[in-house]
């Protein structure tokens, strides 16, 4: 994929550094979208400003800090995030408001529920929810162009791309881009793999579900996986030798020619790997 020369400028960055998510993004072709909204996207990448996933997770982290606390914006968000690939311009739309209901709901299963309560009163929560279902009626096929990682980056999202797709500034990103055709190909190999083996249930199970999120996009998309704020978060040296793309590849491989030990111990080294960062989730 032969991406512009002329990126644009970002976007101006007053605030300090979020440190702890990463994503899985798709960029879809302006023909993917409909009217009216083809015509919103096209006048914004116009504009030639670029706003940056700390942009947008700093404005998502504001709602947190007012009084009373906002669990999820009042409006949808009306920006993307851009790239232009081959001379066609992909957006990737950040639908901010839609991904806070999504992650609400899974905050139950992530935090003891004093806790929950402290950060997220039971009020806003419940307010939030009746607000989701009730928009839910309304656009039963909408889905987010964006997952995200908490002090991680699944393992299961490397699968979708490969080692020499990586790209590594440091100081400022660390992230791999594909073609759809090329995401959903590794991800269907992978799959006949997992499935044939014992043991590899769950990584498995996560595949069928990030397959499904993919079938939902244009066939000339393209998948971004971005370290995003990792990048700021975990020592250069760590982010330097990651190879976690390459290491994901080669056990699937070792599975695939039927070497199961070699492909326990490179996921048993991955895990433990992104176990330590999951950790920094805790360590204050």
């Amino acid at each position: 994929m032969s991406e512009s020369s002329d990126p644009k400028l970002p976007a101006a960055r007053s605030a300090p550094t979020v440190p702890y998510a990463s994503y899985l993004r798709v960029y879809e072709p302006l023909a993917a979208f409909a009217e009216p909204e083809r015509t919103h996207w096209a006048s914004y990448a116009r504009r030639g400003v670029a706003a940056t996933a700390q942009d947008e997770l700093r404005r998502s982290l504001s709602d947190l800090v007012r009084v009373p606390v906002v669990g999820v914006p009042a409006h949808e968000s009306a920006d993307a995030f851009t790239a232009e690939v081959d001379g066609v311009l992909l957006i990737c739309p950040w639908r901010t408001r839609l991904r806070g209901w999504l992650a609400l709901r899974e905050l139950v299963d992530q935090f003891p529920l004093p806790v929950l309560d402290a950060a997220l009163p039971p009020g806003a929560r419940r307010r939030a929810a009746e607000e989701y279902e009730r928009w839910r009626e309304r656009n039963p096929d909408a889905r987010p162009w964006i997952r995200t990682g908490v002090w991680q980056v699944p393992l299961r999202w490397f699968v979708l791309v490969a080692d020499d797709e990586r790209e590594y500034l440091p100081g400022e990103r660390l992230r791999y881009r594909t073609p759809m055709v090329q995401a959903r190909r590794r991800l269907a190999r992978a799959l006949r793999i997992l499935r044939a083996a014992e043991g590899y249930g769950g990584l498995a199970e996560g595949l069928v579900d990030v397959g499904s999120w993919l079938e939902e996009f244009h066939p000339r998309s393209m998948v971004e996986l971005d370290y995003a704020g990792l990048v700021h978060a975990l020592p250069a040296d760590r982010l330097r030798t990651d190879r976690s793309a390459r290491d994901v590849a080669a056990g699937i491989a070792a599975l695939g020619a039927g070497d199961a030990d070699a492909a326990a111990r490179t996921y048993a080294e991955l895990a433990e790997r992104w176990r330590e960062v999951r950790e920094r989730l805790f360590a204050n």
